[in-house]
């Protein structure tokens, strides 16, 4: 099943992203930069592995490995939106990320992933 996920526009991308460096985290902005973030981890890490959670916005399954088909997936990884966006961005780091990241499961470390940009 493809992914629902997809790429930003550029300039909406780069204007969500300068407001929320700036501090500014509207719900909007938030589901705009997790769910463009999401399309690019799952194109750069393909696979079904792993499923990648940050609620409410969206899930991706990458990372090759053992394809589940039904209930969990092999490993889960949730966070919020803005350590997703910080992770994502490089803003920090996933040893640093530990506090408010929720990873079980023998793929679940997306070091090898991060950052995307």
């Amino acid at each position: 099943m493809p992914s629902r996920l997809r790429l930003a526009d550029p300039a909406e991308l780069a204007a969500a992203r300068a407001r929320f460096e700036a501090g500014d985290r509207s719900p909007t902005d938030l589901r705009l930069l997790t769910k463009h973030y999401l399309a690019v981890l799952e194109t750069r890490a393909p696979g079904k592995s792993v499923e990648v959670r940050v609620p409410p916005y969206a899930a991706v399954q990458v990372v090759p490995g053992v394809r589940h088909t039904r209930g969990t997936p092999p490993a889960v990884v949730e966070m919020d939106a803005a350590t997703w966006i910080d992770l994502a961005t490089g803003a920090t780091s996933w040893a640093d990320a530990t506090a408010q990241v929720r990873a079980s499961g023998e793929r679940a470390d997306l070091t090898p992933y991060l950052p995307l940009t």
